[in-house]
């Protein structure tokens, strides 16, 4: 008999006819009570590319499922676009949709009793919102990712934009060029093409085995992709059938091949508060040292933006991933007996992978970009419980220079875009934390606008916000505790010397710890509205950075 593990208690017996009643009422036959229910969560919106085409993908999901006895159940969640809403007051909300997504699943799947999940997602924070809800609910479940937009004809992408918007400022180009470059880079479905943090987070997703193989680098528009959903309706039967839940693939092995192969990749910050919150989810312990300890042997092999050369869709022509992964496996950093949704552990999925020369987008051992890893948690009198950098190395592994401070991002970025910015100095955008902003914004169009100004590698960037997974430069984020807190941060002031160094993994502010105690006695938190509603909840709820900005 199918595996009803759930749906049995809401359809059978005719105490359950009034469930049945609505259910009927959607179009459930006799034959439907008699499958396992499985729903399909589409994050599907005209809001955003990445989303536009998800609803579409969904449906090929349900229509897959039947031809596997098995009932689809399809129902949509919220997303937002961090790339419409980047530098306003909007972004607040992009790290709290995260949470509202995870919430959403969790709810309408344990109300409605389904024996298993397929979510359908393919933006920054839908990816692991999704995760969290899968592994919160702990019953046989998939993601799918909706796939990578292809770059322009002019090899140009969002990221592109933004940082024309600071050669803009800086009057190198002009206005009529930056908008030729706007019209032509992101067109029709797909999420950002390059290392950012929707292909950093569905790479983790597939490395840690809670996608199929292939699904993180195929195109949003593709006949992969499309058979990427019918394959998954055929893996959640099996899921189902033999009771395997995301717990069981979700393991502490299983986020270290996450984040192996992220570094491995290039991948965003982002990946250290999605993967520290996931594995919350999963009740697996998960810290900031573990990055530390796993980058200290895994190199940056990846030549992929946003600080190298190319896009996800030219490294899914030379096999995606997986070439990567057997690399990787082979050399000892991947554990492949971790089990995943193919039913396979990777190894076995791994087995069959021909072992393809992905140069120049992927490197070999003997010549990477940077022989460990790129992301660097440091710590210091600055940054007492944790911070997060991106280096690769290119803008070097030690910064020292005065700071230039700023309490949002609407003022760092106006001084950034007014050329008050010179070669030495550290610009300090604070209040901007999980509970700060509140939010956590991404800080893309300041440190684009540097990039954009030719200062990526003459300056430095800190903040208790975070990044784009498209930014570069010499940037550290996550500091916490956050100023919000009085947190050392909160207590810089202009034209404090502060060093920063990826190679000891500290960052600290050069004054004497008296100093700092005086500075903290007298300080005095900013006043500002407070916010209501949603961001409300969500800054007397979220968890330090250095936790993953949780809600739990």
């Amino acid at each position: 008999m199918a595996n009803r593990k759930y749906s049995s208690k809401l359809v059978d017996g005719p105490m359950q006819a009034a469930s049945r009643s609505m259910l009927r009422g959607v179009g459930l036959t006799d034959a439907d009570f008699k499958k396992p229910l499985v729903g399909i969560a589409s994050m599907g919106a005209q809001v955003t590319p990445c989303n536009m085409h998800l609803n579409e993908l969904a449906d090929a999901v349900n229509q897959a499922l039947d031809q596997e006895n098995l009932k689809g159940m399809l129902f949509n969640t919220i997303t937002v676009s961090d790339g419409i809403s980047m530098g306003t007051e909007g972004m607040k909300y992009s790290l709290v949709s995260r949470e509202v997504i995870a919430d959403s699943i969790e709810t309408v799947v344990g109300c409605l009793g389904y024996d298993g999940i397929i979510t359908v997602g393919g933006c920054d924070k839908n990816m692991p919102g999704a995760l969290i809800a899968l592994a919160r609910l702990n019953r046989p479940g998939i993601f799918i990712y909706g796939g990578s937009i292809r770059p322009s004809s002019k090899n140009t992408d969002y990221v592109s934009v933004c940082e024309k918007t600071g050669e803009y400022s800086k009057g190198t180009i002009s206005e009529d060029e930056l908008i030729a470059v706007e019209k032509i880079s992101v067109k029709g479905p797909g999420s950002c093409g390059g290392m950012y943090t929707a292909n950093t987070m569905a790479s983790a997703i597939e490395a840690m085995g809670m996608s199929l193989p292939g699904s993180s680098s195929q195109d949003a528009l593709s006949a992969d992709k499309h058979q990427d959903c019918i394959n998954a309706a055929r893996a959640i039967s099996h899921l189902i059938d033999k009771d395997i839940k995301p717990r069981d693939i979700m393991t502490k092995e299983a986020f270290e091949n996450a984040i192996t192969t992220v570094i491995a990749l290039g991948g965003s910050t982002n990946a250290v508060l999605h993967l520290i919150a996931m594995a919350k989810a999963a009740q697996v312990s998960l810290d900031l040292d573990d990055f530390s300890r796993i980058g200290s042997k895994v190199p940056v092999l990846a030549d992929i933006k946003p600080f190298g050369k190319h896009y996800m869709s030219e490294l899914n022509m030379k096999g995606g991933i997986a070439p990567l992964m057997k690399m990787l496996l082979e050399e000892g950093l991947l554990h492949g007996d971790c089990l995943t949704v193919s039913g396979n552990t990777i190894s076995e999925n791994l087995s069959a992978i021909e072992q393809l020369d992905q140069r120049p987008l992927i490197r070999n051992f003997n010549d990477p970009i940077k022989p460990t890893s790129h992301l660097r948690i440091l710590y210091g009198n600055l940054a007492p419980e944790g911070a997060v950098a991106k280096i690769t190395g290119g803008e070097g592994t030690r910064f020292s220079g005065r700071a230039k401070v700023f309490n949002s991002e609407e003022e760092g970025n106006a001084a950034i875009l007014g050329k008050s910015i010179q070669a030495g100095d550290v610009v300090v955008i604070r209040y901007e934390g999980p509970k700060g902003g509140p939010g956590m914004r991404e800080m893309l169009k300041p440190t684009s606008a540097i990039m954009g100004q030719g200062l990526g590698d003459k300056v430095a960037f800190i903040t208790d916000g975070r990044f784009s997974g498209g930014t570069h430069g010499f940037v550290v984020g996550h500091i916490s505790p956050e100023a919000e807190d009085g947190g050392p941060i909160a207590l810089i002031e202009d034209g404090d010397m502060i060093e920063i160094d990826a190679e000891s993994n500290t960052i600290n502010i050069e004054i004497d710890n008296l100093t700092l105690e005086n500075r903290k006695t007298n300080w005095e938190k900013p006043s500002k509205d407070e916010p209501t509603g949603v961001l409300a909840k969500y800054k007397k709820l979220v968890t330090s950075a250095s936790l993953g900005a949780t809600t739990d």
